[in-house]
């Protein structure tokens, strides 16, 4: 898969964590393990960003640096929201998932980051999603 396909697929999927932590604060339960949630290795751009089939000349890239770094944080921050969530600190949840709460501005960032690396993929780039 090229690296636009990989950007724009990890833009979606990580996209759906809000429904998913949303779901999670609403019931207070989760079918997700926030162990394996913390793990930025573990979701498909996570092993295509750490897996030997990424070219060499990826990994150099200022891009790259960006993004996984960002992406490690997104997925700390998602899981200390699941969590908070999964032992019923709904206020402490919800205020990470707020505008100014970290999982919204680990989000965010991430999101960003991939636009430019998509955009200096020659990509065109992608609308911005709430």
């Amino acid at each position: 898969m090229s690296i636009e396909a990989q950007i724009r697929q990890a833009i979606g999927a990580h996209g759906l964590w809000k429904a998913r932590l949303r779901t999670a604060i609403e019931t207070g339960r989760s079918d997700l393990d926030p162990a394996v949630v913390a793990r930025d290795d573990a979701c498909d751009f996570g092993r295509w960003l750490y897996g030997p089939a990424l070219p060499e000349v990826v990994r150099h890239s200022p891009h790259y640096a960006r993004v996984r770094a960002l992406h490690g944080r997104f997925h700390l921050c998602a899981c200390a929201t699941l969590q908070k969530a999964l032992r019923g600190d709904r206020a402490g949840a919800e205020a990470d998932m707020g505008p100014n709460g970290p999982f919204s501005a680990a989000s965010a960032e991430l999101t960003q980051a991939m636009m430019a690396w998509l955009g200096e993929a020659g990509a065109a780039p992608l609308a911005r999603s709430a």
